[in-house]
């Protein structure tokens, strides 16, 4: 079985293009292979102070990933802030990462053109990433198109560690689905928090109506023909939709005579059928906050035991261990 690990920051919003880019597969992984998933709240320091805010968060994502399926039975699951030793890997890991690896990192870059205010934290987030990936020896990492350089960069880090210290990390592989790397948000630009253009899973009724309808469409008027991979809404249909639904979809665009509100109030409909059960599942376990507590604990204490070998080993090679044997 591989080691397939992947984590989500705890921004609040859980959205569409959380739930198929990463969360979707990552619940899937958890039957076939050993499932690491975690919380990524010191990733979220980067831009939250709030720290009331910053708990709230952390316990909705838990509660998230449970009522959509993870079973920490079966997966490690855990908040990254209870592995002390990601901090202390991440300093070692910096300390041979070159300043010009993280400078040509993509993300940075982006959050900058974006107006994100820059700060250490955000420049070393791959070092930190690095980390949370190397220190559990996991093989396959599930990302969006857009973090492959991430992945890249932590594979350049093990393998210079690798070369100066001796074989002591796994050098990950990314895995990319290339038909939901990117899911476009209601501007038609990556669905982001950052960029405000999310439609988000657990939302009321009206707030979900009301995002769909004002997702960003072109002009060409109803009765024309119109093109189904350039369109924004078939990009989140094809999402819900099983094959014979999307393919009469397409036939309908290619045809002509529907409206762009018309779509989009098929996908409405779709969103919210679908994300039924675990509105349910989610309300129930909100009502004991206790239990996801001790989920979460347990899966610390389980996952330290995974780490701890890792970083011993990297202590001894490095020199910050007393014991050289």
């Amino acid at each position: 079985m591989a080691r397939v690990l992947s984590g989500i920051q705890p921004s609040g919003t859980l959205h569409i293009g959380n739930y198929f880019a990463m969360m979707k597969r990552m619940i899937g992984f958890q039957r076939e292979h050993e499932l690491f998933c975690f919380i990524v709240n010191y990733h979220a320091l980067t831009s939250m102070t709030d720290a009331a805010l910053l708990r709230k968060n952390t316990l909705d994502a838990a509660l998230d990933f449970l009522a959509l399926g993870l079973d920490p039975e079966r997966a490690h699951f855990w908040v990254q802030s209870d592995i002390p030793e990601v901090t202390e890997l991440t300093w070692i890991l910096a300390c041979h990462t070159s300043q010009g690896l993280l400078e040509r990192s993509h993300s940075y870059k982006d959050k900058i053109a974006h107006g994100i205010t820059p700060n250490t934290g955000l420049f070393t987030y791959p070092v930190l990433m690095a980390a949370d990936i190397l220190l559990y020896q996991a093989n396959v990492i599930p990302v969006g198109r857009d973090q492959k350089q991430h992945v890249e960069i932590t594979r350049d880090i093990a393998v210079r560690f690798n070369n100066t210290f001796g074989e002591t990390f796994v050098v990950p592989e990314p895995l990319i689905e290339d038909e939901i790397a990117l899911i476009p948000g209601t501007d038609g630009q990556k669905m982001s928090k950052s960029y405000g253009n999310t439609i988000n899973i657990f939302e009321d009724e009206k707030t979900l109506k009301k995002k769909v309808m004002s997702i960003v469409t072109d002009s060409t008027p109803v009765e024309a023909p119109k093109d189904p991979e350039k369109c924004n809404v078939f990009a989140l249909y094809r999402l819900f939709a099983d094959a014979a639904h999307t393919e009469a979809m397409r036939a309908r665009y290619l045809a002509g005579g529907m409206g762009y509100g018309e779509a989009k109030k098929e996908l409405l409909g779709l969103i919210w059928e679908y994300f039924a059960p675990y509105r349910e599942k989610r309300a129930r376990l909100a009502n004991d906050p206790g239990e996801v507590l001790a989920i979460l604990e347990k899966g610390a204490r389980k996952t330290r035991e995974v780490a701890f070998p890792t970083i011993e080993d990297v202590r001894r090679k490095v020199g910050i261990s007393y014991n050289a044997k």
